[in-house]
């Protein structure tokens, strides 16, 4: 499990946009997203941290890493 806090990520739209962008690059990706804690976590299928967190900054956010 790949964990990011996303502190902008502050709405419905944000949370599309942001599974959006890791199915993108990881179709088979299981994502859950917690809106209040601004927590997203990635069980990726088919791709690597650095990866996902590229995919979450295309997508206009700023992921940080959470062990």
């Amino acid at each position: 499990m790949i964990a990011f806090e996303v502190n902008d990520m502050t709405c419905g739209h944000c949370v599309g946009a942001i599974t959006k962008a890791v199915q993108a690059l990881d179709p088979g990706a299981r994502l859950q997203i917690d809106l209040a804690t601004h927590r997203v976590e990635i069980e990726p299928a088919a791709s690597n941290a650095a990866a996902l967190s590229d995919a979450i900054k295309e997508a206009g956010y700023t992921p940080l890493a959470v062990s």
